[in-house]
């Protein structure tokens, strides 16, 4: 059974008031969208919300009550604090669960690449993927497998847009993942840099300075 969440009105138009509500443990907010007259500022109980968006993921559809009203909704644009993190607010976007959205939706990778194990790091570009689908029908994320790429190699979104079952927005050479060639030890990195090769290392392992004479000995 879906939760439904009551969100209260809130005053605009100081600063101050933002302030106090966050100290009381609200998250303000504003309600926009489908059968919603213009766009009403409002504010949840913190917790609560914490906690279904924890439940459910940032693509659920909550069920918001305010007043005598009820609303289907996603979360729109979500603002942190740059210095702890926490959300100081979000919008929210009332749908109609009968027609289709854009909505972007995480990208999770699986499978164990051949580069990773051949010692190459995997690196993820673009974490989501913008999709058009009916509310009913949104996915938690979209799984992409990795397995066949080797050392060097790229995914795009053109090698697996057959695959994936949505309307997907994004271009052709939208970047999925890479896999990067292992960075050589520090020692090599430095031999490299210099133009030298482990045989102008000397026994002791220190390395020869280009400006110095080596040794007469």
């Amino acid at each position: 059974m879906q939760t439904v969440i009551t969100a209260t009105k809130r005053e605009t138009g100081s600063h101050s008031i933002l302030t106090q509500l966050r100290k009381d443990g609200k998250l303000p907010s504003v309600l926009y969208g489908f059968n919603v007259e213009e766009t009403t500022p409002i504010y949840f109980e913190y917790k609560e919300m914490a906690r279904e968006v924890q439940r459910n993921g940032v693509n659920h559809i909550f069920k918001i009550q305010l007043g005598d009203k009820t609303y289907n909704a996603i979360i729109g644009e979500i603002q942190r604090d740059a210095l702890k993190g926490n959300v100081k607010h979000f919008d929210l976007l009332s749908i109609n669960m009968k027609e289709e959205l854009e909505v972007d939706v995480p990208v999770s990778i699986v499978g164990d690449s051949i580069g990773v194990r051949e010692g190459g790091v995997i690196t993820q570009p673009n974490t989501d993927l913008k999709i058009r689908v009916k509310p009913s029908d949104i996915p938690d994320s979209i799984e992409i497998d990795v397995s066949s790429l080797g050392v060097g190699d790229t995914l795009s979104l053109a090698d697996v847009r057959d695959q994936i079952p949505f309307d997907i927005l994004n271009d052709d050479d939208y970047t999925i993942a890479t896999v990067t060639p292992p960075t050589p030890p520090a020692e090599d990195a430095d031999l490299e840099a210099a133009g030298m090769t482990a045989d102008d290392v000397e026994a002791t392992g220190e390395k020869l300075d280009p400006n110095k004479p080596g040794r007469t000995d």
